[in-house]
């Protein structure tokens, strides 16, 4: 961690944002959107997800800026803010949430899918096994090779764009199971938090950062760049084919939009796109897997043994057990009938409690004026901005719904087992009394989560 050869510049910082938050789902947004909302809920959804992702970007950032002690990202801000085990809480879950992302990605229904996807997994592993540096700069490369297929279907739809297909039925007037717009729009919010999943990445490298003004920065650039590309891949093939049409596509389904506008090639340049951007997206979330037990367990948030590094400073037991949790469940999708979108519904309310918690250590700050010496100004802009991404936070946790809260509760329940552990290994008391109570919910949900599966109400 100290040696200046592991430091990384703002260039590299960007790319780990970036690389995190273009993965597989970008080449599947115009069929998942399309299935769920017509084009009048999607440029809804799209303002509210710029307007409190754009928030909890500037969250990261002022936190960053603030409080630059704190240099584990997203899980120290809710250990500070509101004690340990919510901290450990949310380390845990943006754990989880990362590598079940990555078994999306993997995932395949054959034994032969599941193999190929065996092999990249530990291609990549042994990779970072090398060094973060190296791997990060090879996810610079493969995050410049992804976004170029992007942009040139972004120019070639903007030329193919028809207003008369894109306002045929603003609404989904003629779509009666899509509901309300209300409802649609709700449908669609878990996808655009799955694909913004990553927007923490120079927060969680922070402590590996050469500057530390650099975090904020790449937090920032990211989320712009990518939610432009985002919204203009998404927008734009709703001007090219009909929401019908998008909904009943394979995915990847912007390769079918290509191939619609310019033939076959065009299906082959996004299938290239793809391939490249999952394998970026696969080194990217094992970077930061790994990453996110280490600094927990350097600072006895996780078992002492996470911390463990290789002769070249990576933390190779973080990433050993990352890892095998990925292969685990990527057998278990071979026999379940889990599908891509569970699992992306799944990765994305995982993650919408450090998202929350660092949103709310935002809002604390501010209230208390901690760190606000004389900037009265400063410190409402800064609470406004805190307070829009706490509320859009809790919006997720309802647009989510019940199902995935109680999917999510059960995920939560076991990691007390390594709270436990850690707990021992420094002589401390388990829970404080507030703790208690917040477990005791968390183990009640999973119950209920348990017997709701095993009695089939639930199903992944």
């Amino acid at each position: 961690m100290s040696e200046p050869g592991q430091k990384l510049r703002l260039g590299a910082l960007i790319a780990l944002v970036v690389g995190s938050m273009i993965g597989g789902g970008i080449f599947s947004l115009p069929q998942n959107m399309a299935a769920r909302a017509d084009v009048g809920a999607v440029l809804i959804g799209w303002g509210i997800t710029a307007v409190g992702m754009l928030a909890l970007a500037f969250v990261f950032q002022t936190l960053a800026n603030r409080k630059p002690e704190l240099d584990s990202g997203v899980y120290a801000y809710a250990k500070a803010g509101f004690g340990e085990y919510m901290g450990f809480s949310s380390a845990w879950g943006y754990w989880i949430s990362a590598w079940l992302g990555n078994v999306g990605y993997c995932e395949g229904n054959t034994p032969i899918a599941i193999g190929c996807a065996s092999l990249l997994l530990w291609a990549v592993h042994f990779l970072v096994l090398r060094g973060i540096k190296e791997a990060a700069f090879i996810n610079q490369v493969t995050t410049v090779a992804k976004v170029v297929p992007l942009l040139i279907f972004v120019v070639i739809a903007a030329f193919a764009f028809r207003a008369d297909i894109f306002t045929r039925d603003i609404w989904g007037l003629s779509n009666p199971q899509f509901g309300s717009v209300l409802e649609q729009v709700r449908n669609m919010m878990l996808v655009t938090v799955f694909v913004f999943i990553g927007i923490e990445g120079a927060s969680v490298y922070s402590g590996r950062a050469q500057r530390r003004s650099d975090v904020g920065k790449a937090t920032v650039i990211g989320f712009l760049g990518v939610l432009a590309l985002l919204v203009l891949v998404n927008v734009l093939s709703l001007g090219v084919m009909t929401q019908p049409q998008l909904a009943g596509l394979q995915n990847p389904s912007l390769a079918s939009v290509l191939e619609h506008i310019v033939g076959p090639w065009g299906a082959l340049l996004i299938s290239i796109g793809l391939a490249v951007s999952l394998l970026g997206a696969l080194l990217s979330w094992a970077l930061l897997c790994a990453e996110i037990l280490y600094a927990t367990a350097r600072d006895k948030t996780m078992p002492r043994f996470l911390a463990k590094e290789n002769a070249n400073h990576v933390p190779a037991n973080a990433l050993w057990l990352t890892n095998c949790m990925i292969r685990g469940f990527l057998l278990i999708t071979l026999f379940s009938a889990g599908t891509y979108t569970s699992l992306i519904y799944l990765a994305s309310s995982m993650i919408l409690v450090p998202y929350l918690w660092s949103a709310a250590y935002a809002v604390l700050l501010a209230v208390r004026a901690e760190t606000y010496d004389e900037q009265p100004a400063l410190r409402r802009k800064d609470l406004l901005v805190a307070l829009v991404a706490l509320v859009y936070a809790v919006w997720l946790l309802y647009a989510g719904g019940l199902k995935y809260l109680l999917l999510s509760a059960l995920l939560y329940a076991p990691g007390v087992i390594l709270f436990a552990r850690a707990k021992h290994e420094q002589g401390k008391t388990l829970f404080t009394t507030w703790e208690k109570l917040i477990f005791a919910a968390v183990l009640a949900g999973a119950a209920l989560a348990a017997y709701a599966l095993y009695s089939g109400l639930l199903s992944l």
